[in-house]
């Protein structure tokens, strides 16, 4: 169960934290509850090619964990081949990654769903695009966010690290001005032997309430 009642961007410490094991069982959870939901993956990094295009697997699983059903290309508008950061794999790809279409394919979603969970790819200052004038930074995923303005769900992978990158992101988030919402504890190995001590270390460190707890074996 994940105690949230409202539309969130769902960031992560870090890639392979387990960002798509809880939004699928946050869509599944409003679902269940006879809600309209739906999934959106703005940006892939990492597909494979079938008969229908490129496929991202992360997004296919949102997908099929909403019940609103959407084209493919609504739930993941920008699916890039390369599995590295998105503006290595937009460059590779040619493309050009527009935070204000993407922000415009969200308020479709939203304008047919009654929640909406969304997805961000890596963690929270993931680049996503190259500078637009030499020597300044190009957008982040924490520009995407900021650009949405829903409340942000922070993911951590219960593991060696998790402390110091998950009280580094929170810091960011909230100096963005998003609130955040909250904090998923994904337990990534069940035979961690600190995770209770460090999912404590959390619950009395991070300036929001944790909203679950989950385990993800792998």
């Amino acid at each position: 169960m994940i105690d949230i009642a409202c539309s969130v961007f769902l960031t992560g410490t870090d890639t392979g934290v387990g960002k798509t094991h809880v939004a699928v069982a946050l869509l599944r959870q409003w679902a269940g509850q006879g809600l309209r939901v739906a999934a959106m993956k703005p940006v892939a990094a990492g597909s494979f090619e079938t008969t229908h295009g490129p496929r991202n697997d992360d997004a296919l699983e949102l997908a099929a964990a909403a019940s609103l059903r959407l084209p493919y290309e609504r739930v993941n508008p920008c699916c890039l081949e390369l599995a590295s950061s998105p503006h290595l794999a937009a460059r590779a790809a040619g493309r050009r990654i527009d935070v204000p279409a993407l922000v415009a394919a969200y308020q479709r979603i939203a304008a047919q769903a009654e929640r909406v969970v969304v997805e961000g790819a890596g963690g929270w200052l993931v680049p996503i695009g190259e500078p637009a004038v030499p020597g300044t930074p190009g957008p982040t995923m924490a520009d995407l966010a900021e650009a949405l303005g829903l409340p942000v769900v922070l993911v951590v992978g219960v593991r060696l690290g998790c402390l110091n990158h998950a009280l580094l992101s929170a810091a960011a988030i909230r100096a963005s001005g998003l609130e955040l919402a909250g904090w998923v504890a994904n337990c990534l190995d069940p035979g961690f032997p600190g995770s209770e001590d460090y999912v404590a270390s959390l619950d009395a460190r991070l300036p929001a309430p944790r909203l679950g707890l989950l385990t993800q074996g792998g």
